[in-house]
């Protein structure tokens, strides 16, 4: 059951905008997240939920998504998530953000598998206006945006695949708008 959830949790960049995310939906994921481990036990992120079309809309041209595809538009119109979590760091709780990017990516997968399990999908966005973030969320300078989590109801097919004989991971799209993810063997990752 575990490992189909990680199956199903891909990183989605299209969504059925008619399905709106509530904010108790968000504060659930939130809740699993801040139960997650954390280095030293520090704790130091805090999450600005976003579930409003008015604040969803402005946190998504504040995204870059599928660099890999620069040739393409991800989301495509009409298909953007309607909510996001922003993962942040209190730096008041702790000022060196490189301590804490584990914890990090422990909360961000801890929140995608919490909504697979729900039905819901999401995206993690590394790439985004650090600069600007901020003030369109109207959060104080210390709280620092380290992610931006998409979520919305899954609207597109991902098929996972095995890695080419070119060696090639880069995901791609056929002519479907299918979208491709090559993943390596157990025996290529595997280390005896």
């Amino acid at each position: 059951m575990f490992k189909d959830l990680v199956k199903k949790n891909r990183s989605y960049r299209g969504y059925d905008e008619s399905r709106k995310i509530t904010k108790e939906e968000l504060l659930d994921l939130v809740d699993c997240a801040r139960l997650a481990p954390s280095s030293v036990n520090k704790q130091p992120l805090k999450y600005f939920l976003a579930w409003e079309p008015e604040m969803t809309a402005k946190i998504q041209p504040m995204t870059m998504w599928a660099k890999a595809l620069p040739q393409m538009t991800l989301p495509h119109p009409g298909h953007c998530p309607t909510a996001f979590i922003v993962v942040c760091q209190d730096a008041n709780w702790s000022p060196s953000l490189p301590a804490f990017q584990r914890d990090v990516g422990i909360v961000a997968q801890t929140i995608l598998l919490a909504a697979a399990e729900k039905g819901l999908g999401g995206c993690m966005i590394g790439s985004f206006n650090k600069e600007e973030l901020p003030s369109v969320l109207g959060i104080p300078e210390n709280i620092i945006p380290c992610l931006v989590i998409a979520i919305g109801k899954p609207d597109e097919t991902i098929v996972l695949t095995d890695v080419g004989e070119d060696g090639s991971t880069t995901y791609y799209r056929d002519e479907n708008d299918v979208h491709y993810v090559p993943k390596r063997s157990l025996e290529d990752v595997v280390l005896y």
